[in-house]
């Protein structure tokens, strides 16, 4: 099982951490306030670390170097931009996602190739999809037969620069529609997987696991 790092236990970190730790993870989290970690229900097993998010004292405490994912979900849109980056360009964290309330700083971030959950959009199931790649099974959409879904792809970064038809013809799917920027765009012949991109498929309930599993792992290098 992986370890996680969360920042922030709000009503949000807490039911991460609690999700988490059910699936069978570690789970270290983080805020300055220790009066904050009464959110957490009694018996969690996981670090509670009193501190701020982005020092990398505290976070080194909370394991970072060990961490397959970390979520900044603090009230605070700097604080969580600063400690997502420290996370990933410092600790080398492949996994990041940070909880940001301004579209427009959140825009600007995608383009950083930071992954962003709006405030007005906000719940725990999007932060999980963006750091736990097999809950993508669940979908954001499943039309009346509940046979397809519609779900946004958690995508291995070798796949960047890659063409959409690879993906499609890696696993059983079709790409509806991608996020570039925060703007929805329809793909072309020619369009590329960008780093900071969110790529939304159609999958087949019965074939939606592994569509995350192919997805999650480096591409097939081609002839």
């Amino acid at each position: 099982m992986a370890h996680f790092v969360i920042m922030g236990c709000g009503r949000v970190g807490a039911t991460l951490a609690h999700t988490l730790e059910d699936s069978g993870h570690s789970v270290a989290i983080i805020d300055q306030d220790e009066r904050a970690f009464r959110r957490l229900r009694t018996g969690f097993g996981g670090r509670k670390i009193t501190g701020v998010g982005f020092d990398q004292d505290t976070l080194k405490q909370a394991d970072i170097e060990k961490a397959y994912a970390f979520a900044a979900v603090s009230s605070g849109d700097n604080s969580n931009i600063l400690a997502t980056r420290v996370a990933r360009e410092t600790f080398h964290v492949e996994h990041v996602v940070a909880r940001i309330y301004d579209p427009g700083r959140a825009e600007i971030y995608q383009r950083l190739g930071i992954p962003t959950v709006a405030a007005v959009r906000w719940s725990a199931d999007q932060v999980l999809r963006r750091i736990l790649p097999e809950t993508a099974v669940k979908g954001d959409f499943r039309e009346p037969s509940g046979r397809l879904i519609l779900t946004e792809l958690a995508l291995h970064p070798h796949w960047i620069g890659r063409h959409l038809d690879d993906l499609e013809n890696a696993a059983p799917l079709r790409v509806a529609y991608l996020t570039r920027f925060g703007e929805g765009m329809l793909p072309g012949p020619d369009t590329s997987y960008q780093q900071g991109d969110t790529i939304h498929a159609m999958v087949q309930g019965v074939d939606a696991t592994e569509v995350a599993r192919i997805m999650a792992a480096e591409p097939l290098k081609e002839n």
